[in-house]
């Protein structure tokens, strides 16, 4: 006999959970990776020219897929009538996410941001306690504080210097909350809006924003064909199609679909893993050193994600959704 758990107030089967497990681990190795594309991106251009190319190839991966899953007739038709505040709300979250990220680099150094973004679980979880009623067992409280508490150390060991400064650990936090409530009003459109839709949203919110950005940028330092250098660079293309591609689309795709079944402490806890996969992959391929700290740390991580996705929720946990507001 299958077993069968409670997860998002419905009942999935182990064959589902282990699909939901495994679109959760590409999720952090997208990520954890990413940091190698901007390595390969940063000589060819600066930090608004890249997250503007990015944003470019994931709306026209996404444009292609959409084409793609149209003629075939396996895109999701919604339904009629949707009140579309939630999933513009959503993409909103998350703009304000990166805007607020990339102005606070500015003033913190990226040790300091990523150990308060080691927090977005937390306040995720804290915010859809509030706003969606979504509870948590002590069991998968306890694997986050093991998950985040690591996570933190682990940054804080792996840094050379790390300098407080008050204005820019401000704007992170901001900046942190803000993708907390993303991953809340995510989950709380499940199943309203199929996360083609959540991820289509984003794509083309960031395209508009920062591409925008960087093109009136160019044109009032009379450089727009400035602004396209960039593309003569094979290497450029390839690596910022990747961080597009796989970095936003597809993280954003596969988040979106993880948080319609999953609890949202569930989900955001694989943000976590991700730092990990960026160290062994700066060691394996970069050559960086591995000591003591990352072995022990990385363990501890592990075992909280592993732990936390072991530990389902009750059936009352899952929180309301919009679903259920439209049914009022």
């Amino acid at each position: 006999m299958t077993r069968r758990f409670i997860t998002m107030g419905k009942t999935i089967n182990g064959e589902s959970r282990w699909k939901l497990y495994t679109v959760g681990t590409i999720f952090a190795l997208s990520i954890g990776f990413a940091f190698f594309g901007i390595k390969k991106c940063v000589p060819y251009a600066d930090t608004l020219e890249l997250i503007a190319y990015r944003y470019a190839a994931a709306l026209v991966s996404g444009l292609i897929f959409v084409a793609i899953s149209k003629a075939r007739g396996t895109y999701p038709k919604g339904e009629p009538g949707r009140p579309k505040a939630g999933l513009y709300m959503t993409a909103f979250f998350y703009m304000a996410f990166m805007i607020l990220q990339i102005l606070a680099m500015y003033f913190a150094t990226s040790i300091e941001g990523a150990i308060v973004f080691a927090m977005v679980p937390i306040f995720a979880k804290i915010i859809g306690r509030i706003t969606l009623g979504e509870k948590s067992t002590p069991l998968q409280n306890f694997f986050v504080v093991i998950t985040v508490a690591a996570l933190i150390v682990l940054i804080i060991l792996n840094a050379t210097d790390i300098h407080l400064n008050v204005t820019g650990l401000i704007i992170m936090t901001i900046s942190s909350i803000f993708m907390g409530c993303q991953n809340v009003s995510a989950r709380y459109i499940r199943g309203v809006f199929a996360p083609i839709e959540i991820t289509m949203c984003i794509s083309a919110f960031g395209f508009v924003i920062f591409f925008g950005t960087a093109l009136i940028r160019a044109g009032i330092r009379g450089d727009v064909a400035g602004l396209f250098e960039p593309l003569t660079h094979p290497t450029f293309v390839i690596w910022a199609a990747f961080l597009g591609v796989f970095c936003i689309l597809l993280s954003a795709q596969f988040m979106a679909y993880m948080l319609a079944h999953m609890q949202i402490v569930q989900c955001t806890i694989f943000s976590s893993a991700s730092t990990l996969v960026s160290i062994i992959a700066g060691a394996l391929i970069l050559g960086e050193p591995l000591v003591w700290y990352h072995y022990l740390c990385g363990a501890l991580i592990l075992a909280g994600v592993v732990g936390l996705s072991a530990a389902p929720a009750r059936e009352e946990n899952s929180g309301k959704s919009l679903r259920d507001d439209m049914k009022k």
